[in-house]
């Protein structure tokens, strides 16, 4: 069967835009030619892709199905154009790497450390951006690199993703504090009352519920001034494990260990980056750097 990929990327979007008008907006077509060519497709498919209703459209139960197949046929498409679009680009001279602000630190000191021993003269820039941005980023270009947390991520994408591992949050006080003094069997319910300080990039990321404690919480867009905020006191937070290993142990912080939780919150972190040539060797140098890291707080 002869169709082409002008008429899966139609089709595709006007099933997410459930308008032929808006699809046109987005393809920069007129809305007339997108409906001749969802029309030209469903006569070569012999089945009706949408119901016409008004000036807005319905998927069939065909539609539903044949959705996933078409969004998969395009995003391998793309990545045949990325990595073709490679194969002729030399090496980078500088790469962004993205990342949420609970990455812990240590992972990205490890990562500059390995790439400036492998990669002397390449120029590295970290910046913080939530998953929707760092992938928008990787698709026009400005990230090349993003460690992403895929906690209920479900989307398709021409990205090439590696999974990495997970990160444990477990909470944190103030070294010595009261909560730190406070018997074991009390702890938790004290946790609940006593205010909890959360960083905002997993309420961004859609993950406030899973992470809240405590009725009583503020929201923080900086790891650093988290940790300011627990060593004086003000409050508690749920915070990577890695935070309290040997080597980059903060002062002023403990990490606190409960009878009702045998082990912390994980969010599972893969890397994104595009599908090519030019990058692969520096996507082999941070996957190593993170499993020297994994290894770090296993030991």
């Amino acid at each position: 069967m002869n169709f082409s990929l002008e008429q899966l990327l139609a089709f595709i979007t006007v099933y997410e835009q459930l308008s032929f008008s808006k699809a046109a907006v987005k393809l920069n077509k007129h809305r007339t030619t997108i409906g001749q060519v969802i029309t030209n497709l469903e006569d070569q498919l012999a089945i009706s892709l949408f119901e016409r209703i008004g000036r807005s459209v319905e998927p069939t139960e065909d539609g539903h199905l044949l959705y996933r197949y078409a969004k998969q046929t395009i995003e391998q498409a793309r990545v045949f154009d990325k990595i073709a679009l490679s194969l002729s680009y030399g090496g980078l001279e500088r790469i962004v790497i993205a990342y949420p602000s609970f990455i812990p630190h240590q992972a990205l000191y490890l990562i500059r450390q390995q790439l400036i021993q492998d990669f002397p003269t390449l120029k590295v820039e970290f910046i913080v951006r939530d998953r929707t941005t760092i992938k928008q980023g990787i698709v026009d270009g400005s990230i090349h690199f993003g460690l992403v947390n895929i906690y209920e991520s479900t989307a398709m994408h021409s990205m090439d993703s590696t999974f990495l591992g997970h990160v444990e949050f477990i909470p944190y006080v103030k070294t010595g504090g009261e909560l730190a003094k406070m018997d074991k069997s009390l702890i938790y319910s004290s946790l609940q009352t006593e205010r909890q300080l959360m960083l905002k990039s997993l309420v961004d990321e859609g993950l406030g519920e899973k992470f809240t404690l405590s009725a009583n919480n503020e929201h923080v867009d900086q790891l650093a001034l988290v940790i300011k905020m627990i060593k004086e006191g003000i409050g508690w937070a749920l915070l990577p494990r890695a935070l309290s290993e040997s080597q980059f142990s903060i002062d002023g912080i403990s990490p606190l260990k409960l009878d009702t939780m045998l082990e912390g919150m994980k969010l599972p972190i893969s890397l994104w980056c595009p599908h090519a040539k030019n990058i692969k060797e520096i996507k082999n140098s941070i996957v190593k750097a993170i499993q020297e890291h994994v290894k770090t707080y296993q030991q």
